[in-house]
């Protein structure tokens, strides 16, 4: 899948993970990839299991109940510079890079597959939360072959 660039959002700042995944729910909803119920069904997913998936990045999506909610196959990439915690502050989790998704069928699991190959090496995932603009970022994601 091609890599939208008017869907990565440089430089956000968030308090909460909820705000963060909140914002990447908008983004998706605004791209027309999702309907409106796709984001609440994100904040539930993080409850029943974390979306923070290691090396400084956390991959928001929905539950599976919710897949009827996704109008079309889409990611958010989201940088958070001074990163935004997953955990709690006896264990923090924190997160550089938030990739929210939504797949038609089963197609999220090849965006999770293409994310978690590239991010498997920190130092990726270094250059995604460095990059000055948002076609550095595409660019990176767009050479990841699976």
């Amino acid at each position: 899948m091609e890599i939208q660039t008017n869907l990565i959002k440089l430089g956000q700042a968030f308090e909460t993970q909820e705000e963060a995944i909140t914002f990447c729910g908008e983004q998706l909803l605004a791209g027309g990839y999702v309907t409106s119920d796709y984001v609440p069904a994100m904040l539930e997913r993080n409850r029943e299991l974390s979306v923070y998936m290691g090396n400084f990045i956390a991959i928001p999506h929905g539950t599976d109940a919710a897949k009827k909610e996704v109008i079309k196959t889409g990611i958010t990439i989201v940088q958070v510079p001074r990163g935004v915690n997953f955990g709690d502050a006896l264990d923090p989790k924190i997160a550089t890079v938030l990739f929210g998704i939504a797949g038609v069928g089963n197609e999220h699991l090849d965006l999770i597959q293409k994310i978690s190959i590239f991010c498997a090496d920190v130092d990726n995932v270094v250059k995604l939360a460095d990059a000055k603009a948002v076609e550095e970022i595409a660019d990176l994601l767009n050479s990841v072959e699976v």
